[in-house]
Protein backbone atom coordinates (compact mmCIF):
# COMPACT_ATOMS: atom_id res chain seq x y z
CA UNK A 1 0.00 0.00 0.00
CA UNK A 2 1.68 3.69 -0.79
CA UNK A 3 1.51 6.17 1.22
CA UNK A 4 0.29 9.50 0.03
CA UNK A 5 1.12 11.63 3.06
CA UNK A 6 4.61 13.17 0.97
CA UNK A 7 3.15 14.04 -2.23
CA UNK A 8 2.25 17.23 -2.69
CA UNK A 9 -0.17 16.62 -5.62
CA UNK A 10 -2.61 15.24 -3.30
CA UNK A 11 -3.48 17.80 -0.98
CA UNK A 12 -5.53 20.36 -1.91
CA UNK A 13 -3.56 23.53 -1.50
CA UNK A 14 -6.39 25.85 0.49
CA UNK A 15 -5.38 28.61 2.88
CA UNK A 16 -3.57 28.38 6.25
CA UNK A 17 -5.06 29.24 9.17
CA UNK A 18 -7.50 31.63 10.34
CA UNK A 19 -7.02 34.33 8.66
CA UNK A 20 -9.03 33.88 5.50
CA UNK A 21 -12.22 33.13 6.94
CA UNK A 22 -12.35 36.66 9.11
CA UNK A 23 -11.28 38.43 5.75
CA UNK A 24 -14.34 36.77 4.23
CA UNK A 25 -16.13 37.64 7.37
CA UNK A 26 -15.41 41.34 7.04
CA UNK A 27 -15.87 41.58 3.10
CA UNK A 28 -19.78 40.15 3.56
CA UNK A 29 -20.29 41.90 6.59
CA UNK A 30 -19.60 45.33 4.80
CA UNK A 31 -21.84 43.88 1.59
CA UNK A 32 -24.70 42.82 4.23
CA UNK A 33 -24.18 46.33 5.85
CA UNK A 34 -24.53 48.10 3.10
CA UNK A 35 -27.26 46.09 1.67
CA UNK A 36 -29.31 47.20 5.31
CA UNK A 37 -28.51 50.52 4.96
CA UNK A 38 -29.96 51.03 1.55
CA UNK A 39 -33.38 48.87 2.84
CA UNK A 40 -33.85 51.27 5.39
CA UNK A 41 -32.81 54.83 3.91
CA UNK A 42 -34.23 54.19 0.86
CA UNK A 43 -32.44 57.05 -1.53
CA UNK A 44 -34.62 59.09 -3.16
CA UNK A 45 -32.64 59.23 -6.22
CA UNK A 46 -32.19 54.96 -6.33
CA UNK A 47 -35.91 54.81 -6.82
CA UNK A 48 -36.00 56.34 -10.29
CA UNK A 49 -36.93 53.77 -12.83
CA UNK A 50 -34.14 51.38 -14.67
CA UNK A 51 -35.11 48.37 -17.29
CA UNK A 52 -38.51 48.43 -15.34
CA UNK A 53 -37.71 48.27 -11.99
CA UNK A 54 -35.82 50.73 -9.51
CA UNK A 55 -32.39 51.25 -9.61
CA UNK A 56 -32.25 50.83 -5.91
CA UNK A 57 -33.45 46.55 -6.51
CA UNK A 58 -31.11 46.62 -9.11
CA UNK A 59 -27.91 47.48 -6.48
CA UNK A 60 -29.59 44.69 -4.43
CA UNK A 61 -29.78 42.26 -7.00
CA UNK A 62 -25.98 42.95 -7.85
CA UNK A 63 -25.14 43.14 -4.13
CA UNK A 64 -26.57 39.92 -3.41
CA UNK A 65 -24.83 38.23 -6.52
CA UNK A 66 -21.46 39.28 -5.68
CA UNK A 67 -22.11 37.95 -1.96
CA UNK A 68 -23.27 34.72 -4.18
CA UNK A 69 -20.44 34.60 -6.02
CA UNK A 70 -17.87 34.89 -3.21
CA UNK A 71 -19.38 32.49 -0.82
CA UNK A 72 -19.12 30.25 -3.64
CA UNK A 73 -15.81 30.97 -4.79
CA UNK A 74 -14.32 31.13 -0.87
CA UNK A 75 -16.03 27.94 0.78
CA UNK A 76 -16.77 25.99 -1.96
CA UNK A 77 -13.00 27.03 -3.14
CA UNK A 78 -14.44 27.14 -6.45
CA UNK A 79 -11.96 30.40 -6.89
CA UNK A 80 -9.26 27.81 -6.25
CA UNK A 81 -9.47 25.82 -8.51
CA UNK A 82 -8.51 25.81 -12.65
CA UNK A 83 -10.07 28.83 -14.79
CA UNK A 84 -11.51 25.86 -17.16
CA UNK A 85 -13.30 24.20 -14.21
CA UNK A 86 -14.25 27.76 -13.22
CA UNK A 87 -15.85 28.30 -16.82
CA UNK A 88 -17.36 25.17 -17.16
CA UNK A 89 -19.36 25.47 -13.59
CA UNK A 90 -20.41 29.25 -13.98
CA UNK A 91 -20.70 29.51 -17.61
CA UNK A 92 -24.07 27.40 -17.81
CA UNK A 93 -25.66 29.39 -15.07
CA UNK A 94 -24.49 32.72 -16.60
CA UNK A 95 -26.81 31.38 -19.92
CA UNK A 96 -29.76 29.50 -17.49
CA UNK A 97 -30.48 31.73 -14.99
CA UNK A 98 -31.44 34.88 -17.78
CA UNK A 99 -33.69 31.97 -20.22
CA UNK A 100 -35.52 30.80 -17.15
CA UNK A 101 -36.02 34.16 -16.20
CA UNK A 102 -37.58 35.37 -19.26
CA UNK A 103 -39.33 31.90 -19.78
CA UNK A 104 -41.13 32.28 -16.08
CA UNK A 105 -42.00 36.33 -16.76
CA UNK A 106 -43.21 35.68 -20.15
CA UNK A 107 -45.29 32.73 -19.34
CA UNK A 108 -46.43 34.40 -15.84
CA UNK A 109 -47.33 37.48 -18.29
CA UNK A 110 -49.68 34.94 -20.48
CA UNK A 111 -51.14 33.35 -17.73
CA UNK A 112 -51.89 36.82 -16.05
CA UNK A 113 -53.74 37.27 -19.10
CA UNK A 114 -55.52 34.22 -19.63
CA UNK A 115 -56.54 34.85 -15.80
CA UNK A 116 -58.23 38.18 -16.40
CA UNK A 117 -60.41 37.61 -19.50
Amino acid sequence: MSDHSNNPSEHHDGPEGTAWIWKVFWILLAVTTVEVALGIIKPEILLSQFLGTSLLNVIFIVLTLAKAYYIVAEFMHLGHERKNFIWTITLPIVILIPYLTFVLLTEGGYMGVLMNQ
